[in-house]
């Protein structure tokens, strides 16, 4: 099962996820009300990062979503907000900065427990909260991608090794290769890097890419 740290500035908040997790074997390894108080308490204990660290989107301390985001991920974790879903725009910020997803806190226990999981193995989170947020900004980096890139995108994206790819689309391997390192650039270049497959999955479907139960047949 995976570690997990809870930062949210309301107690109540945080002792009713606590006992959910500890009902599904969860380890919550930390609970407190802010970043710098999790970052304080690795450094202290020598613990390893939390494997992920649900987040509240505003926290009382005064930091931003970004700030609080970007040092998690610096530090290793990664990060599902869970928040009321009614600030699209700090979630776009969270996202950006590179949050897994987002869980409404009017979630049901188990739905919150779930994302855990599959933030847990290394899987995209994607949810109503998360396309809500994301569709139709169009200050959400637009890496610009061509027609060829985002098939590629599409295809590789979804499951199929870079070798299918390029015999799927017809081109030479070192072709497609060269496309997917494109698309990389242009994603760092808008501030939305995406160095693992995983993250070109989860940009591919906040871009309209993939559908949320992409299939990388193309069917």
């Amino acid at each position: 099962m995976s570690t997990v740290a809870l930062i949210d500035d309301h107690e109540s908040v945080r002792l009713g996820l606590e006992a959910a997790f500890e009902r599904d074997s969860q380890t919550v390894v930390f609970s407190g009300s802010s970043v710098s108080a999790y970052l304080d308490w690795r450094k202290s204990s020598g613990a390893a990062p939390a494997e992920v660290v649900v987040l509240d989107l505003t926290l009382g301390d005064g930091s931003t979503v970004i700030e609080n985001v970007t040092s998690l991920v610096a530090d290793g974790a990664s990060v599902v907000i869970h928040s009321v879903a009614d600030r699209p725009a700090a979630v776009r910020e969270a996202l950006s900065a590179g949050a897994a997803g987002v869980v409404s806190k009017s979630s049901a226990l188990d739905d919150v427990l779930d994302a855990i999981r599959t933030v847990a193995q290394g899987e995209p989170l994607n949810n109503v909260e998360w396309a809500s947020a994301v569709d139709g900004d169009r200050d959400f980096g637009d890496a610009q991608l061509s027609t060829r890139e985002r098939e590629v995108l599409r295809l590789y994206a979804t499951g199929l090794p870079l070798k299918a790819v390029a015999e799927r689309l017809g081109v030479a391997y070192s072709t497609a290769k060269e496309n997917i390192t494109r698309i990389r650039v242009k994603y760092v270049d808008v501030g939305r890097p995406a160095p693992t497959k995983v993250d070109l999955l989860r940009r591919a479907m906040e871009d309209g890419i993939v559908e949320t139960d992409g299939d990388p047949s193309g069917h």
